[in-house]
């Protein structure tokens, strides 16, 4: 297990997570609590997802996911980074390893 820092801007609000990285024309890692799933619906780019247990520990990874796509995950996980991708593979982050949240 590594311990992994990533620095993420916090999506608190309902309009927050909602839109997420939509519309946005470069791409910025995000944090939001979330249960069930997110879509890329409005995201011109692909991008890379974590999905972590309370204790901020990886459970699930999809990388370089496409525009106008779903993604789930079990219900009992919600707290989700969505980043550039490939910042998985430049952060060779595994299932198990422990993100710390700089928020910025």
């Amino acid at each position: 297990m590594s311990i992994i820092k990533i620095k993420a801007k916090n999506l608190k609000t309902y309009k927050e997570k909602t839109f997420g990285l939509a519309f946005r024309k470069t791409p910025l890692t995000v944090y939001f609590d979330t249960i069930l799933g997110i879509h890329t619906f409005g995201v011109k780019f692909p991008i890379d997802v974590l999905i972590l247990d309370n204790n901020f520990n990886v459970k699930k990874v999809k990388k370089n996911l496409s525009p106008c796509r779903f993604f789930f995950w079990n219900i009992k996980y919600s707290k989700v980074i969505e980043a550039p991708s490939g910042t998985i593979f430049k952060n060779s982050i595994k299932i198990g390893d422990k993100i710390e949240i700089e928020y910025i």
